[in-house]
């Protein structure tokens, strides 16, 4: 039984059948989760608040942070930057490949040398974090993050928003930027139930959670997704995020029934998973109260994994919500009972 939950038994005979399940969301706090937001250790384009002066300064390689960075850049956005003007380039393709080449650099060995950052202002969290020893993983990403705000205050965003917060109830995404929040432990073989709606986004994307999931060591950097298998909510999109994959999948992934369920209202989803045969399926019930029908199945061995449960939050401007998060562990029955 997954530590930290409340043992109840819960929910209509139809759906439960009166068995114990655990609660993992309690409509009060995050306990029992943990967040992972990607704009701690990396940055997006939103996070360049002035492009036209930060591409300038580089291409100008102003002083000695500029100047390295310049030397890391690919020459593709080196070219971009030194081109740049804001009434004939395409600011958004130019700022994502930038904020890229920004990931890739803090995410690689220790930025700080004293002299290239003699005349950067560091703010107190930078320095506290500084004198830790032998940084590594998330932490000394999170510090060259850091470092680099410090150096170009103006134009890089310091704010690093929670990505999830308890609203009415509801564990809500904040639009704060790409990332997931999981489960503080880990599943096997488990019936997930929840209700959810997408609440906006801009720009938009589903809401999607993750099974299958890779769960960072304390000190790494996670892998994007968690490396986990996505399914988008309620409408059954999907995603393969493991490692020589990246897509959208092929006949692992199959469409049980077109579905044009509207995200914005509340959907309550069941959600059957089987580490050990690599399988999951899914079934949305909307209006809430309604029988569900199955919508998504998911079956390749090779996938399976003991692992934790996500949310994701895809993109930065999404907001979606989730409550009434239950999970039965190693269900008798391997059916999904919303849709009887």
């Amino acid at each position: 039984m997954a530590a930290g939950g409340c043992l109840v038994t819960k929910g209509s005979k139809s759906e439960s059948e009166s068995k114990a399940t655990t609660v993992l969301f309690d409509g009060k706090t995050l306990d029992g989760w943990i967040q992972v937001d990607n704009s701690e250790t990396s940055f997006s384009s939103s996070d360049i608040t002035d492009l036209a002066g930060l591409a300038k300064i580089i291409s100008d390689k102003a002083d000695a942070v500029s100047a390295f960075l310049n030397g890391e850049l690919d020459d593709a956005v080196k070219s971009s930057l030194s081109a740049y003007s804001p009434s004939n380039t395409d600011a958004k393709a130019v700022s994502s490949a930038l904020a890229k080449n920004l990931s890739k650099i803090v995410s690689g060995p220790s930025l700080y040398e004293p002299t290239c950052f003699h005349n950067v202002q560091l703010r107190p969290e930078t320095e506290a974090l500084l004198k830790k020893q032998n940084l590594h993983g998330r932490e000394l990403a999170r510090l060259n993050r850091m470092l680099l705000v410090d150096a170009f205050p103006t134009e890089l965003s310091k704010s690093v928003s929670p990505g999830w917060i308890v609203k009415d109830g509801a564990m809500a995404s904040t639009g704060a930027g790409r990332g997931v929040i999981y489960t503080a432990n880990d599943y096997s073989r488990y019936r997930l139930t929840f209700t959810m709606r997408h609440v906006s986004g801009n720009p938009d994307h589903q809401a999607c959670m993750l099974i299958f999931c890779t769960r960072p060591l304390p000190d790494e950097v996670p892998l994007d997704a968690l490396a986990g298998i996505q399914f988008q909510l309620p409408n059954g999109g999907h995603w393969d995020y493991r490692p020589g994959h990246n897509n959208a999948g092929g006949e692992e992934f199959n469409g049980i029934t077109k579905s044009a369920y509207d995200p914005r209202q509340w959907s309550r989803i069941e959600i059957l998973v089987d580490a050990s045969t690599g399988t999951a399926r899914m079934a949305v019930a909307q209006p809430l109260g309604s029988k569900a029908v199955e919508v998504l199945d998911f079956k390749d061995p090779s996938a399976g994994k003991i692992g934790p449960i996500a949310w994701q939050m895809h993109n930065g401007g999404l907001f979606d919500e989730y409550k009434d998060v239950t999970i039965e562990e190693n269900p008798k029955s391997d059916e999904l009972f919303t849709v009887k």
